[in-house]
């Protein structure tokens, strides 16, 4: 087990390395949001016509907030909303391409 004092100054990356490990957090979470999001766009329910924003009513002020889409669009590195939506309806094509993400995407 790797120890670090506390008092050191070591980035993030560098304890990384000494550990002979990489982060996984990320990809761990956006794998777990892709299979949740392909749950919910197939059923199509009222989770469906929240994610698509398919229901009126204001935005709140302030900046917009990213959407769960953008950021796994960004991940899977799909073109566009409607190819990411396409996949999510066949099972098999969105398991593949949560596990060529996972194996190659960012983040």
């Amino acid at each position: 087990m790797l120890r670090i004092s506390w008092t050191e100054k070591k980035s993030n990356e560098t304890v990384l390395i000494e550990a002979n490990s990489r982060r996984s957090l990320i990809k761990n979470i956006r794998k777990r949001q892709a299979t949740f999001l392909g749950h919910v766009m197939r059923r199509e329910k009222l989770e469906h016509l929240i994610t698509t924003g398919k229901l009126d009513g204001k935005r709140g002020r302030g900046k917009q907030r990213e959407k769960m889409m953008d950021g796994l669009k960004r991940w899977l590195g799909s073109g566009s909303s409607t190819e990411t939506m396409t996949a999510m309806g066949h099972r098999e094509l969105w398991r593949n391409m949560i596990a060529d993400a996972s194996k190659h995407g960012t983040g």
